[in-house]
């Protein structure tokens, strides 16, 4: 039966003060419970701008994180007082006071004696040691010169600066998530910042290379139609100057059998014809030819020295 009040009792004290529940309150969605007060002390050191009941202006809702479970508890403009009272909690504690009709832990202090006087419980607190000790200590032991108080006076004081020291450490750890929450959140914009930015890069240099692609392309048909303009006219004159090889040729080979006619009648009657048709064709001018250095392109090129300079000083524009 001792057992299960001691069981029973883990179960009905708060996680910040240390006692039992007071005006206990559900902390929804999790479920655990807190004392209303306790609830609201973790609740304004997390939201040190929120505005109390008492004043003039609406107040806005808050948030603060469960100390038990550390789940975020949202919370409306009526901030803690808008929790629902744990009724139940509440008769169960009743019911556990006047049963064991004790206060808390006193079981445990009652079995607390003095190690130099053993008969004697230890219910004063040295101020200047800092420990627990017995009357008989401050009476006749070690600290007879010592200032002491009442150890329950002490136990409370305590107890209160440590709910208050975890209901800060609660607040802390709260801001700390926050902030690291809202770093996460910066990391994540940074890096679709990032991605945004590198997308437009991409675009800028696409849009580069299809202006070199279509400038090269330009000046490239230029050279073609120049170089196709030229050698037509050069084949033109090699087509001519064909012709009139072809026809000298044959013209010589006529003379040659001519020559070799043995008959003078025969011969007289054709020498004269063949002789004009020589004359004429040495007459024939073969003068047209290209112009020194028709075949250089050189003409067409390019000086690209300034634009990569110019390309490798691109740089990110900078805010006004």
């Amino acid at each position: 039966e001792a057992r299960n009040m001691e069981s029973l009792e883990k179960q009905l004290i708060c996680p910040i003060c240390l006692e039992m529940f007071t005006k206990p309150v559900v902390i929804l969605p999790c479920q655990h419970n807190l004392c209303r007060k306790c609830a609201n002390d973790v609740f304004q050191a997390s939201n040190p701008l929120w505005q109390s009941r008492g004043s003039s202006a609406v107040p806005s809702g808050g948030r603060f994180r469960c100390p038990s479970c550390r789940h975020e508890v949202v919370l409306d403009r009526h901030g803690v007082y808008g929790l629902q009272r744990n009724l139940l909690v509440e008769n169960i504690i009743d019911i556990y006071k006047q049963e064991s009709a004790r206060p808390l832990h006193a079981k445990a202090e009652q079995h607390l004696m003095c190690e130099e006087h053993e008969d004697e419980r230890i219910n004063i607190y040295c101020l200047r040691c800092e420990a627990p000790t017995c009357s008989l200590c401050k009476v006749f032991g070690a600290h007879k010169d010592c200032e002491v108080a009442p150890l329950p006076a002490v136990y409370q004081r305590q107890k209160s600066e440590l709910s208050d020291g975890i209901a800060m450490l609660v607040a802390g750890n709260d801001r700390i998530q926050a902030i690291i929450t809202q770093m996460e959140e910066i990391c994540h914009t940074i890096e679709e910042n990032s991605r945004r930015q590198k997308q437009h890069l991409g675009l800028r240099f696409d849009s580069l290379y299809s202006i070199l692609e279509e400038r090269k392309k330009e000046l490239l048909q230029s050279i073609a139609r120049e170089q196709e303009a030229k050698v037509q006219l050069v084949r033109g004159l090699i087509r001519q100057y064909g012709d009139h090889l072809e026809a000298s040729s044959k013209l010589v080979e006529s003379a040659i059998q001519a020559m070799e006619e043995p008959q003078m009648a025969v011969y007289l009657q054709h020498s004269k014809e063949l002789l004009k048709k020589i004359t004429d064709m040495s007459k024939v001018s073969m003068s047209s030819r290209p112009e020194p250095g028709y075949e250089n392109m050189d003409h067409f090129s390019i000086n690209v020295d300034y634009v990569a300079e110019m390309l490798r000083t691109i740089e990110f524009q900078t805010g006004a």
